[in-house]
């Protein structure tokens, strides 16, 4: 089990989506606002690997942000 113990996961959260025009895309610079798909209280998706894994909600934790699991997704 100790091998296991050291295999790295990256785990991503994506807070929401957007699409958008090239043209937008590339006038873009800093200042910007790219407006998402989603609402302040929904879920945010969490992936480990590119899998999505679970579903959960932003928190503050200190002065950092964390993420609380809500659901887990069946992996069928």
């Amino acid at each position: 089990m100790k091998a296991i113990d050291s295999v790295k996961v990256e785990v991503s959260v994506v807070l929401g989506r957007a699409v958008m025009p090239i043209h937008q895309l590339l006038k873009m610079g800093r200042g910007a606002v790219i407006e998402l798909e989603t609402l302040q209280n929904d879920p945010v998706m969490v992936y480990a690997n590119n899998r999505r894994i679970a579903k959960g909600e932003i928190m503050i934790q200190g002065d950092g942000i964390a993420v609380s699991i809500l659901d887990l997704v069946n992996s069928e």
